[in-house]
Order: structure tokens, then C-alpha cells, then sequence
């Protein structure tokens, strides 16, 4: 029997195509990072002459809608239905969670392009679960690290009530209580909701040092909008995980003006690999790449060096996983390693908001990798 399957697991190498399996959300409040992210990964692709490892790629492409509800449906679509050799999802940390229940249960490798859910590559954490983006505490413990040192002491936390939110929060309050300062009030909302007023009239009311919230995509551009509006930007500082102004600055234009935000990724970075990246970017999609692009073009990178390492047959999964396992990712946002828990270490910069631009002001935290409480692995 094992001799069989060898022989089979060559002829595929040889003849049949790689199936890649993206369930992201092409609608919806995250509709736009689902589309970064597929566009980054096609990039990587075409600039390997269409192919990964040597070989041709087939896409098959789920709707998660940012639904958890619907997330085990999607999942088995594509690893029961259309038997891809990867799935690449998602945005939603909630959905993610259960794509990686499904991909442990059925021994399908996976590559997170995005959710930051620390479970993934904590308590949940598997040889075939891989991460190209962060852990939800790695830009937040960097920030609670930079706000301390800037000497502000109390500050109100606000966020969607869901499991990314919650553990950004979390993992800025480590840093910033360990070096001294104080949450006063942590503030939380429903998913996807986006009337802020009674939150912004309390935080007029409670004056603190500074805010720090985790919103992205459309919602935190009226987030921001809103805060400005309300006249709180000339009072009291607002910071927050890059995901704040990341794809969205066109959407909050003035009123995004001057924040400071961490992420692993930057505008402006002095390495090779980005300016090429960049203007490959923009002559095929006509439009500047963002992190969630840069994520996307990583976990292509990634796979691939699996790929490699298995000579180009994706059913040898334990090669795959060893060569991903032990790449240096030549990344836009800088060389990157992988922790034991398959979560990326990295530099988190500083940035601020520049003439439409994130621009990169510092590093933040050199080389941080996220603790992974709960690995087993």
C-alpha cells in the first residue's frame, strides 16, 4: 500500500496542478483585505512564471462573508469537496479559529494570511497550521511598550467586542501596566457595529492621556472620522495596531492626519525587497499594496519554500512543513523567521500617518516573537 501511495504522490507531483484553496471575504466590512490578500499571493505566483515549487497552480475561492457561522461549511468546500493542497484564510479571527479546527481534523496544511487570534498559534497551534501575518498581541505589546515611554499614564481602551479585539487589548494592557501605566475604563462594542457617539461623549467625560482602540477597514476610517469630529484628536492622542489606518486612509482623509500606530509593515522601509514588490504591485492592480497584500505575497513566499523543500510534491506533507518551517522569508516588511509555533518573528515599526502614506517612523520592537502560550507542539 505505501508503495502505491509513493508512486501516486509522484505522478501527482509530475503532472497534476497544486490546489490552492483562498476562503476570505470578498464582501462585507473586510472585503477589501480579502482582495489584498488574494491579489499578494497572485503576485508571488506570477512572478515564479505562474507556478510555486515548479508547479502550475489551480485556485478555488470561498466567500467567508467574515461569518463564523458559516465558517465549517466553507472550510469543508474546499478541503472535503474540492480537496485543495492549501487553504489560505482568512481576515476574521472568529472564522479563522474554525478553519483551523477543520484543517487539524483533516490534516490540511494552512497558512493564515491575516486573523491575529492568538489561539491560532497558541493553545491551537499544529505542525500544518502556519501563520504569515501576527499574533493579535504582537503590534499591541509593542505599543503598550512605546506609550509608557512617552510618559502617558492613564488611557481608555475601546474595541468590537470579538476575539482579535479582545486580545489586542490584552496585549497592550501587558506591556503598558508592566511598565507603570493604568487602563482606566476598557470600552467594547458588537461586531460590526459603528455608532461610536456614546463612546466618544465618555471618553470627552473621562479625559484620559490617550486612547488606544483596535478597529479596522471601513470601520476604523468612521472611527476616526467620528473622533476627529467630535474634537477629540486636539485632546487626547489616539493610537492603536496598525489595522487603524492600514488600506483605509483614502476613506478618513484629513482626519487620519498625524496618527501613530505599530505594525510589521511599513510605507517607506529601507530594504530591497519593497520597492520592487511595490511598483509589481501597482503596474498589475493599479493601486499601492498594504500590509494585508504584503501578507498575502508572504504566505505564497512560504508555501513555496515548502514546496521546494519537498521537490515540488505537495503530497510529501511532512517535507513541506519542514522546509516551511526552517525558510527565511525575504519579505517587503523585512526578513522574517518562524517561531517554533509557526507564527512569524519580526521587526513591528512605528508609524505615522504622512501625506496619505503610513509612514515609517522608527522600530518599535526588533525581532519580536509572539510568547504562543498554550503550544503544545
Amino acid at each position: 500500500m505505501a508503495l502505491v501511495a509513493a508512486t501516486l504522490g509522484t505522478s501527482q507531483a509530475a503532472d497534476d496542478k497544486i490546489k490552492v484553496g483562498f476562503m476570505l471575504p470578498y464582501t462585507g466590512t473586510y472585503a477589501s483585505l480579502g482582495n489584498a490578500i488574494t491579489n499578494g499571493f497572485k503576485q508571488f505566483v506570477a512572478e515564479q512564471g505562474g507556478k510555486l515549487g515548479g508547479r502550475e497552480i489551480e485556485y478555488y475561492t470561498v466567500d467567508d462573508e467574515s461569518d463564523p457561522a458559516k465558517a465549517t461549511e466553507n472550510a469543508n468546500k474546499l478541503v472535503k469537496r474540492d480537496k485543495v493542497d492549501l487553504l489560505v484564510g482568512t481576515v476574521h479571527s472568529g472564522v479563522a479559529l474554525a478553519m483551523a479546527k477543520v484543517a487539524r481534523e483533516n490534516k490540511t496544511l494552512l497558512i493564515v494570511p491575516n486573523a491575529g487570534a492568538d489561539e491560532i498559534t497558541g493553545p491551537l497551534c499544529a505542525p500544518n497550521v502556519f501563520r504569515s501575518s501576527f499574533s493579535a498581541w504582537q503590534p499591541s505589546y509593542a505599543m503598550g511598550q512605546l506609550m509608557a515611554q512617552k510618559g502617558l499614564k492613564k488611557v481608555v481602551t475601546l474595541t468590537w467586542k470579538y476575539s482579535f479585539g479582545q486580545q489586542s487589548v490584552d496585549g497592550f494592557k501587558e506591556a503598558f501596566e508592566k511598565s507603570g501605566g493604568k487602563v482606566v475604563k476598557d470600552m467594547t462594542l458588537p461586531f460590526p457595529n459603528v455608532e461610536f457617539q456614546p463612546f466618544l461623549t465618555e471618553i470627552a467625560a473621562l479625559k484620559p492621556d490617550a486612547v488606544f482602540v483596535f478597529f479596522a477597514g471601513a470601520g476604523a476610517a468612521k472611527f476616526v472620522k467620528d473622533y476627529a469630529a467630535a474634537g477629540l484628536n486636539r485632546s487626547v492622542p489616539l493610537y492603536g495596531p496598525g489595522f487603524l489606518t492600514d488600506g483605509n486612509l483614502d476613506a478618513m482623509g484629513e482626519a487620519g492626519k498625524g496618527l501613530q500606530t505599530t505594525l510589521h509593515y511599513a510605507d517607506g522601509l529601507d530594504n530591497k525587497k519593497d520597492p520592487a514588490f511595490r511598483l509589481g504591485y501597482a503596474k498589475t492592480y493599479k493601486m499601492q499594496p498594504d500590509v494585508y497584500a504584503v501578507q498575502g505575497y508572504d504566505a505564497a513566499q512560504l508555501y513555496n519554500a515548502g514546496l521546494k523543500a519537498a521537490g515540488g510534491d505537495a503530497g510529501k506533507q511532512a517535507e513541506v512543513i519542514k522546509g516551511m518551517e526552517s525558510a527565511r522569508i525575504d519579505s517587503p516588511r523585512g526578513a522574517f523567521t518562524l517561531s517554533k509555533a509557526h507564527n512569524p518573528v519580526q521587526d513591528i515599526y512605528l508609524r505615522e500617518v504622512q501625506g496619505g502614506q503610513n509612514k515609517v517612523i522608527s522600530i518599535a520592537a526588533k525581532g519580536l516573537a509572539d510568547p504562543a502560550r498554550g503550544c503544545k507542539m
